[in-house]
């Protein structure tokens, strides 16, 4: 059935998961066991099988384009990664924009797919910028660099980045920031971390100082200084606290737990594995403490179940439950 168009919008992380189990598809080396794989996510909720449809909409829409329009579209994709499961995965993103975006460019899900630097689902990287600031991006993130005479800025389009902030050398000082869509989070000679959430950005400070500023008029400035954290929005910093040197572990390959929840962790885990991870409700509550790895998460859920009264359930490599151990 063909969707109504004021049909309620489908979230961005739910189109996004489809783009990537569509690239998945089209992988050279899909199985039969990551087609399973992708049914029964597509099965697990009506959003996900909407989603779905609407990335197989824009398919058939690309397929009929002239093909030198379908060139031109896909030459971005060329640019940062070679090979058609990446093309696949862009044209999942801009489908989520919607299919004026392939012509426009103006979809802020574009914008993402075509950013300067990105990293996949499971990777980090870290990359040296032109001044010498050091900028480490986590699992699935995206940012664009835009220095100028003015000021430096890095505009974090997804995910989560570290920054190590370097001095300043040019004659005329430029201030280093980090833009998202709530507001700008400028270096004061600094090391810290910012991630994008749904509505709200997240910064952490571990060395120096941050001053946050809202991105609404009037809102009022905050400065942050190195051990603390804070939310903001496009109105209001809020929920200014404590921050652990271990928030910033992902950048080793690491998650740190102190009496974490189970729920908590394994949403964690999540953000870096590809497909499915469940928690059930009667254990998301147990807290955990340890040292869990991020670039081997099959491993870190193996140590779970050893360490706490619960059961892995492997659907596919992409489906696992996380439950309740049963007696013997």
């Amino acid at each position: 059935m063909t969707p109504q168009l004021d049909s309620p919008p489908i979230a961005p992380a739910v189109l996004q998961r489809a783009a990537e189990w569509m690239a998945r598809l089209w992988a050279e080396d899909a199985s039969a066991a990551d087609a399973d794989a992708c049914a029964a996510w597509r099965a697990a909720h009506p959003e996900h099988e909407r989603a779905w449809a609407r990335l197989q909409r824009f398919a058939r829409q690309f397929e009929a384009l002239p093909r030198e329009v379908a060139r031109g579209a896909l030459a971005p994709a060329r640019r940062h990664a070679a090979g058609r499961r990446r093309a696949l995965q862009l044209l999942g993103l801009i489908a989520a924009g919607g299919g004026t975006a392939l012509l426009a460019h103006e979809s802020g899900l574009w914008q993402r797919a075509a950013s300067d630097y990105r990293t996949a689902v499971g990777e980090t990287r870290a990359i040296v910028l032109a001044d010498g600031t050091q900028v480490v991006l986590d699992t699935a993130s995206a940012i664009d660099v835009a220095y100028s005479a003015g000021e430096r800025r890095i505009v974090l389009r997804a995910g989560a980045i570290l920054v190590t902030s370097a001095h300043e050398t040019a004659p005329v000082y430029r201030p280093l920031l980090v833009a998202t869509p709530q507001g700008t989070a400028t270096a004061l000679g600094t090391r810290f971390g910012v991630r994008l959430d749904a509505d709200a950005s997240k910064v952490a400070v571990f060395q120096g100082a941050v001053a946050l500023q809202p991105r609404q008029d009037g809102a009022a400035p905050v400065h942050l200084q190195a051990g603390q954290q804070a939310g903001y929005t496009r109105r209001a910093v809020q929920d200014i606290g404590k921050v652990e040197d271990s928030a910033a572990a992902w950048a080793d390959g690491r998650l740190v737990a102190e009496r974490m929840p189970l729920g908590e962790l394994l949403a964690e885990l999540g953000r870096y594995r590809h497909g499915v991870l469940r928690c059930d409700a009667s254990i998301a509550g147990l807290r955990v403490t340890g040292v869990y790895s991020l670039r081997d998460t099959d491993r870190s859920l193996a140590n779970l179940a050893l360490s706490l009264p619960v059961q892995l359930r492997y659907r596919t490599r992409y489906w696992v439950s996380v439950g309740p151990r049963q007696a013997s």
